[in-house]
C-alpha cells in the first residue's frame, strides 16, 4: 500500500535523538525505543519516527496512537531512590488479589514516574532501587554489566562446608547452572545460621534456587547491597530515601554513563 506524505518518515532535524529523549521520559530503555520506532509504532508530529530522528522541544511524540508526550526544553533531573521493601508487598503497579504494590508509599516525583530496577519476591525483604530514567534502570538488571546483588539469608538446616563449595561452583536447577558469586557464613548457630551470598544474575528466585537444591530451607531472606549502594541499618521497612549526588554517579559510573549525562551511549 502506498504511504501518504504524512505517513513517510521525516527527516532527521537538529536536537535530541528521540532514543535518549524518550528513555529519561521513562518510556523505557533505548533498546525498547528502538523496537518500537522499527514497528512503526511511534511518531512525531503525527509523522512516522525513524531511528537516530532527533526531536527539539514543542515536539509531540506519540505511540500506537494514543499516549502523547511534548518534549520539554530542560533535561530531566536524574533521580534515583532507596526503599526497603517488606514482606507481604509485590512489585508491580497494581496487584488483581487487592495486595499492597511497592508503588504505593513512594514520594511525589520532580520529573517523569518511578522505575523499579528489578524486583524482589513477595516474601524477600530488603534494598530495591527505582529511578526516573529507563536506560538506568535498564544496564543496572542487564547481565552484561554483573551488577552484584548481595543477600543476607537466613538458613535453617545443616550447611556444610562441602555445601558451601558446591554452591560456589553452581548446582544445575531446572536446566540452568546457578551459583554464587560469593558466600561467606553470617551470625547464628546449629541448624538455623545466617549466610551472606552475592549473586550477579538476578533471575527469579535464584538465592532460593540454590539453597534449596542443597536440601535446606530459606526462612528469611534480605536484600543489603545493590552495586555501591547498601540497605542503610536504620532505614525501617517501607520507609525511603533518595540518593545524594555523588552515589547517583557511582551508580552510573557502575554501567557505563559516566557522570549520569551520558544516557546515549550505545
Amino acid at each position: 500500500m502506498r504511504r501518504t506524505q504524512r505517513d513517510r518518515p521525516i527527516a532527521k532535524s537538529t536536537g535530541e535523538r528521540i532514543q535518549k529523549a524518550l528513555a529519561r521520559s521513562d518510556w523505557g530503555s533505548r533498546r525498547e525505543i528502538e523496537r518500537l520506532i522499527k514497528d512503526q509504532r511511534i511518531k512525531v508530529n503525527n509523522n512516522l519516527a525513524v531511528l537516530g530522528l532527533s526531536i527539539r522541544p514543542g515536539d509531540s511524540i506519540q505511540l500506537d496512537n494514543g499516549r502523547v508526550v511534548e518534549v520539554g526544553r530542560d533535561k530531566q533531573e536524574l533521580q534515583v531512590l532507596l526503599y526497603h521493601k517488606p514482606a507481604g508487598v509485590v512489585c508491580t503497579r497494581s496487584d488483581e488479589e487487592g495486595r499492597p504494590t511497592i508503588f504505593e508509599k513512594l514520594p511525589r516525583i520532580k520529573h517523569g514516574r518511578w522505575l523499579n530496577v528489578g524486583r524482589l519476591d513477595i516474601n524477600t525483604t530488603g534494598l530495591l532501587l527505582f529511578t526516573n530514567n529507563g536506560e538506568l534502570a535498564h544496564r543496572l538488571t542487564h547481565p552484561k554489566y554483573k551488577i552484584d546483588r548481595e543477600y543476607a539469608v537466613r538458613v535453617f538446616g545443616n550447611v556444610s562446608e562441602k555445601m558451601l563449595l558446591t554452591i560456589r561452583k553452581g548446582v544445575e536447577v531446572d536446566g540452568e547452572i546457578y551459583s554464587f558469586n560469593d558466600v561467606v557464613a553470617g551470625e547464628g548457630g546449629g541448624s538455623n545460621k545466617w549466610f551472606y551470598c552475592v549473586v550477579q544474575m538476578g533471575r527469579n528466585r535464584e538465592v532460593r534456587k540454590i539453597w534449596e537444591s542443597q536440601g535446606v530451607t530459606v526462612s528469611r531472606l534480605m536484600r543489603v547491597r545493590f552495586g555501591n549502594i547498601m540497605l542503610p541499618t536504620d532505614l525501617r521497612p517501607g520507609r525511603n530515601l533518595e540518593l545524594g549526588t555523588p552515589l547517583v554517579k557511582e551508580l552510573c559510573a557502575l554501567v557505563g554513563l559516566g557522570d549520569g549525562d551520558e544516557f546515549d551511549g550505545t
